[in-house]
């Protein structure tokens, strides 16, 4: 295989895919239990707090260091597809209710909106610092 940017392009697009589900599955895969609040009889979960903001921050990270070698139109579609699709095909298949398309709806825009930002601030800062 030639050495190419279409294939550099390509090969980085596979490993941020996987890195991107890796990082659902080390933060997010495990913890499907709801925890209910003896004394008010409310319910909380699956996530804790600190599961969604290690996600949040090593998913920031992903985008800021793929933002320096790829460009930002690959990197945020590429993980906003990849997170949300190993998100919401975990949801799918532990939610009866089907409430599990709106959570699928607020990760896409979440995840497009911070992936989005992460790796065009991280591409701008490359560019600024090349040039």
């Amino acid at each position: 295989m030639t050495d190419t940017p279409r294939t550099r392009t390509l090969l980085g697009g596979l490993i941020l895919a996987a890195v991107t589900v890796a990082t659902w599955a080390a933060w997010l895969s495990w913890d499907t239990g709801y925890t209910t609040d003896p004394e008010t009889g409310a319910t909380s979960g699956p996530y804790s707090w600190w599961q969604v903001a290690g996600c949040v921050l090593t998913l920031a990270v992903v985008a800021a260091v793929a933002g320096r070698r790829l460009r930002p139109w690959l990197v945020a579609p590429v993980m906003t597809v990849a997170f949300t699709s190993a998100w919401a095909g975990h949801a799918a298949a532990t939610d009866s209710s089907g409430l599990w398309v709106v959570g699928a709806a607020l990760v896409l825009i979440g995840t497009a909106t911070g992936t989005t930002l992460v790796s065009v601030l991280a591409d701008l800062a490359r560019r600024r610092r090349a040039g």
